[in-house]
């Protein structure tokens, strides 16, 4: 250590974290692979051998949840974005590199980009590009408080300024500070690819032991609990897309959404050919299924651009755009707190919790497994681009999506004729209903086609990717390949929690699970921005002794 460093030491860039060397669990930590799969397993067990008491059981947590942690997920998001605003115009922290200083990036600009869009968003475009918008024009914040008109002109671009929030920036800052912290410390400190390494600056060598362990299985829950919810919103549309393409009407009940026969053999058909890409490999299935997905989500969206409300779409982006923009510094601390009377305060807490709280837990329970993908595509580039390319670029890309697909439902219903056919469908049946009165029965057809193997790949890449990332985490941060029985495990595991979570309470039970899940896990991740930023500022305080250091030596 040099004398300009002394009392700072040096930075620990040794992680040991103990794997078996033989038998069926070789090369992974058999604490944090054994009891994450107790954990989801006992979960899925209860949900199936005891439905009413686990429905109990969720429901009551998830009340004393929103109840008690609903400001701690609002504030704890909208330091999130602070970070990241800060880390990107911090000089001495914008310049570091995740890696070292001599390593360039490993993509180009635009499959960076790709990548990373392809990662945090997925299927839950499909679904919610055009619900959600359709939701907030109907009732928002601004409507309960009697600002605005429930589905009136006056409405929309309020409808986009709340979807907008939950997609944008404070979405895309949750990723980045995780990619970040498992990136900074993987590939500029060297330690081991798994979450405990970006909290070593402030546990230290302890991280090897059970502190590490648990920190990595609540990542491990987390991830599969958010996970099964985009899962779970993909199974309701993947039965909604079959039926529309008249292969699958058996598959839904009388009021129309999934079946329990339904749910089953949706899984069975995403969870086989997740497995199975998994298996594969993300050179092979994985990659060729990003591509594939890529060019049919152009395609989706060229049609709305061409064929939709184009005019409605540009007024909603840029405007709405200006909206958000200037309303959020509002929107990302504002809690509503209800008084009990059933009035406006009340339907503003409710409305908080069932929308705000559930997409910051959603995202907090996605952020381990988007968050590792982010660092292992984003090595060589300065912290300053990664912060900017992957808050920014891909929260415009959704804002896209939502002006033009969400922007035509609500302008085919106000002035186009649709009265009520899209409004009136269920959330995953909303862009098939949109797309067939827009085409009539024959294009329509063929567009509902085009969608459903869109979202079957959108479902596959997120389970298979999910199930890999599960095992890297289980295997103390090693990327090579993973023993089939265990790849096969966590895909059979991710089946079943969707499928019980769905038969106990529907899409509900999953939200509710997920939302539980994410709880722990977002302390981590406030953890890791503290960690983060004491790691850059020591790393500066070191740059600058050494540099004073050297121009000292060199005057005498």
């Amino acid at each position: 250590m040099s004398n300009g460093n002394r009392g700072l030491g040096e930075p620990l860039r040794d992680l040991p974290i103990k794997t078996a060397d033989k038998g069926f669990y070789s090369g992974f930590s058999v604490d944090v692979t054994v009891t994450g799969k107790l954990a989801v397993g006992g979960l899925v067990l209860w949900a199936v051998a005891f439905p009413e008491n686990a429905g109990s059981v969720l429901a009551g947590f998830n009340s004393f949840i929103l109840s008690h942690f609903a400001s701690w997920y609002i504030y704890v998001m909208a330091a999130f974005v602070l970070v990241c605003i800060g880390l990107a115009l911090w000089p001495a922290a914008g310049r570091l590199k995740i890696g070292q200083d001599g390593d360039v990036p490993e993509f180009s600009n635009f499959s960076w980009f790709s990548m990373m869009f392809g990662a945090g968003i997925g299927v839950g475009m499909l679904t919610w590009a055009v619900a959600e918008p359709v939701y907030h024009f109907q009732n928002n914040p601004d409507v309960i408080q009697g600002l605005a008109t429930a589905a009136g002109a006056d409405n929309v671009l309020n409808a986009y300024k709340w979807s907008y929030l939950h997609w944008g920036f404070s979405a895309w800052a949750s990723y980045a500070i995780a990619g970040l912290a498992l990136g900074f410390f993987a590939y500029r400190r060297g330690l081991p690819l798994t979450i405990r390494s970006s909290l070593t600056p402030l546990f230290g060598s302890r991280l090897s032991g059970w502190t590490g362990h648990l920190i990595d299985i609540v990542a491990v829950i987390a991830t599969i609990l958010g996970v099964a919810q985009t899962l779970g919103f993909g199974v309701e549309q993947f039965v909604a897309g079959m039926a529309r393409i008249g292969i699958g009407g058996w598959l839904l009940n009388d009021e129309g959404t999934a079946s329990v026969t339904g749910i089953i053999v949706a899984l069975l058909i995403i969870m086989g050919a997740s497995t199975l890409s998994a298996l594969s490999g993300v050179g092979k299935g994985i990659k060729w299924l990003s591509n594939l997905n890529m060019g049919l989500s152009i395609f989706l969206l060229a049609f709305f651009l061409l064929f939709g409300a184009t005019g409605f779409g540009i007024r909603a982006l840029f405007v709405g755009l200006w909206e958000y923009v200037m309303a959020l510094p509002e929107m990302l601390f504002t809690v509503y707190r209800g008084d009990g009377s059933g009035g406006a305060a009340d339907k503003l807490e409710g409305w908080q919790g069932g929308w705000s709280v559930f997409y910051w837990a959603w995202w907090v329970a996605f952020a381990p497994f988007v968050g590792l993908f982010l660092a292992r595509i984003s090595r060589g580039r300065t912290i300053r681009e990664f912060v900017l390319g992957a808050v920014i670029v891909p929260a415009i890309m959704c804002f896209v999506w939502f002006a033009f697909a969400g922007g035509t439902a609500i302008d085919l219903e106000m002035t186009g004729g649709a009265d009520g056919v899209i409004f009136g469908a269920s959330d995953g049946d909303k862009i098939f209903a949109m797309t067939n009165f827009m085409l009539g029965d024959v294009l329509g057809w063929m567009m509902a086609v085009v969608i459903v193997v869109l979202l079957m790949t959108y479902l596959v890449t997120s389970a298979d990717s999910a199930v890999l990332i599960v095992n890297t985490i289980n295997a103390a941060g090693d990327e090579g390949p993973k023993a089939r029985p265990h790849i096969v495990f966590w895909g059979v595991a991710l089946g079943l929690v969707v499928a019980a979570l769905l038969l106990v309470g529907g899409l509900k039970a999953i939200q509710t699970a997920m939302v539980i899940g994410a709880l722990p896990f977002s302390l981590v991740m406030a953890l890791m921005c503290i960690a983060l930023v004491k790691a850059i500022l020591r790393d500066s305080i070191r740059a600058s002794r050494a540099a004073q250091a050297d121009l000292s030596e060199s005057s005498t």
